[in-house]
């Protein structure tokens, strides 16, 4: 199974991070201004910038709004499971806080969390485990940023982990 586009983008960005002070990554400015905001700098929340650039640098325009992680559940194409290559929307604080993080699922892992390769985990671009059920699950839901995948998508690649679930997303 190859990689769609955008995952083939976003991968190219992993390891990419948050520069402290006053001076900003540029790929994350970026980032923002494929969205179309004006936030100019890298500390702020980018984790729904990082999926609307890549996807914007892949010819597919992003959702308005993209600069909220929950912007990106207004998406046409819902799943009622997760696909390889999907957009996947989590919630923060409460499921209706209006916070939450947003990424691309690339895989499970052999303790059944959801493999995510998104932005500002951790202050950079990374592939982290998120729980796909139970008390830690944290999913709003699944959307395609296209037409729905083939069915193939939905065999999602076993990734190595070590099971400590992603925590710092903002």
């Amino acid at each position: 199974m190859s990689d769609p586009a955008w995952i083939s983008t976003a991968r190219k960005y992993v390891g990419l991070r948050e520069i402290k002070g006053p001076h900003h990554d540029p790929h994350i400015l970026q980032f923002w201004k494929d969205i179309g905001t004006s936030i100019a700098d890298d500390e702020t929340a980018w984790c729904g910038a990082f999926v609307g650039g890549v996807l914007a640098e892949t010819g597919i325009k992003p959702v308005a709004g993209g600069a909220s992680s929950q912007a990106w559940l207004h998406l046409p194409v819902v799943l009622e499971k997760p696909a390889y290559g999907c957009i996947v929307v989590f919630w923060r604080n409460s499921p209706s806080s209006g916070l939450g993080h947003v990424g691309f699922v690339v895989g499970k892992d052999q303790h059944g969390n959801l493999m995510v390769l998104a932005g500002n985990q951790g202050d950079m671009v990374s592939i982290k485990p998120f729980a796909a059920s139970g008390p830690n699950c944290r999913i709003k839901g699944f959307r395609w940023p296209g037409i729905y995948p083939l069915p193939e998508r939905f065999e999602l690649p076993l990734l190595n982990s070590d099971g400590t679930l992603s925590s710092k997303e903002a």
